[in-house]
């Protein structure tokens, strides 16, 4: 749909919550204007006092809070258990589909921005340009294209591969010219057939070498770890996040490493655990399921480690990989409260958190007066119950409303 122009709303939801952690407040409203929180209000003001052509949008029983933000997802891949060779061997244009129709389910669920942690950047670039310019619903992007690997590392056939330091540094230029926002890293194996998930893919040279050319050019970066000489190496070299943070020693094993977590702790580093993956797998009746089960439990036992360490998190789902969708952060949000976060730690995560850890702090992430208008209403208490957010009553990107 091509938007033509932005209406002027007052949002007046049962109770407000907006995305700082605060409690909620009972019957605030917002007024939205030109695609931006013009006015937060402590309680509906009367309309003699709204603009011209306000439309009012009563949302009883509802709790409104900011739009969601999805920190880890692949939109190029189908989350439909299709293996990445298969994957990423269909033609672009079926890919660039693909990745309009995963964008268009996200914000629809009420995810207002999401991050790509690694695709085509022709088709992740060309998709964000095509919802900016209102030919497709989407939420907002923020993109790294191809990501780092080494040369038959995870990944590698989105193209990013990258040897030694002075390669990797090229690598780094490389992505900027084609508009990355940001630098991933896949720090070790992951799914991709012949690459090890306990072994680090790079040398601690060239881990720091990419940092450091990465940091140069004002992006940060972000490193896939499945084992812990990943996550070591990410914490030495300076990395701004570390994705997973699993601890495989082999295939089927995690030994969570003490002094490492508290190196990761003591650098504020923070951690995106993307803790539902295996459970989708399972719930899709994986033939293998029993040994997932033994992974996951492995998983959320490490995680909680992490989170009594005091380490930091940011809510991402990894959608699109074997069979995440894009339309249930909220399942990633519901296992994050099994390893000690509140709801509202969750919430955090999902909005205020996620929204400062990938630079758009002043951009969305909280209800507040002069960000953008990217809301989501869903019906109960959120704050209280995490899954209420998969019951999705309205959602609204930059002023204008999807549901």
């Amino acid at each position: 749909m091509i938007h033509l122009a932005k209406e002027t709303y007052l949002v007046t939801p049962e109770r407000l919550l907006d995305g700082t952690g605060s409690s909620a407040k009972e019957r605030g409203a917002v007024l939205v204007q030109e695609g931006r929180i013009s006015r937060v209000y402590s309680e509906p003001p009367p309309a003699s006092d709204l603009p011209p052509s306000c439309q009012v949008l009563d949302l009883p029983g509802a709790t409104l809070l900011p739009g969601l933000i999805d920190a880890h997802v692949h939109l190029c891949l189908p989350g439909n258990g299709t293996l990445l060779p298969q994957a990423v061997a269909e033609p672009r244009g079926v890919i660039q589909s693909i990745a309009l129709r995963n964008a268009n389910v996200a914000l629809r669920s009420g995810i207002t921005t999401l991050r790509d942690c690694g695709g085509f950047p022709d088709v992740l670039s060309s998709l964000r340009r095509a919802i900016d310019l209102g030919y497709g619903d989407g939420p907002r992007l923020v993109l790294a294209g191809w990501p780092l690997t080494t040369t038959g590392g995870h990944c590698y056939y989105f193209g990013g591969e990258a040897d030694g330091p002075q390669g990797v540094r090229e690598k780094v230029r490389a992505a900027t010219k084609l508009g990355a926002d940001y630098v991933k890293v896949m720090g070790s194996g992951g799914g991709t057939p012949g690459t090890i998930i306990w072994r680090a893919s790079f040398d601690q040279e060239e881990v720091a070498a990419l940092i450091d050319e990465a940091h140069r050019l004002t992006r940060k970066v972000i490193i896939h770890c499945l084992c812990a000489e990943a996550i070591e190496q990410a914490v030495v070299a300076g990395a701004d996040e570390v994705e997973h943070g699993y601890f495989f020693v082999d295939p089927d094993t995690t030994r969570f490493d003490s002094n490492i977590a508290e190196a990761v702790a003591k650098a504020r580093i923070p951690v995106c655990p993307t803790l539902s993956v295996s459970r989708f797998v399972i719930a899709a009746g994986d033939p293998d399921a029993e040994r997932r089960k033994h992974i996951q439990s492995q998983i959320l036992a490490n995680a909680s480690s992490l989170r009594s360490k005091g380490v930091p998190f940011v809510a991402g789902s990894d959608a699109g990989w074997l069979w995440s969708p894009f339309n249930a952060l909220y399942a990633e949000l519901e296992l994050m409260t099994q390893i000690g976060l509140s709801p509202a730690e969750c919430i955090v995560a999902a909005t205020s958190g996620a929204a400062t850890q990938i630079g758009l702090g002043k951009v969305t992430g909280t209800i507040r007066s002069g960000l953008m208008a990217d809301l989501l209403a869903v019906r109960g208490r959120p704050d209280v119950d995490i899954r209420v957010l998969a019951h999705v009553a309205m959602v609204m990107k930059e002023g204008y409303r999807i549901v």
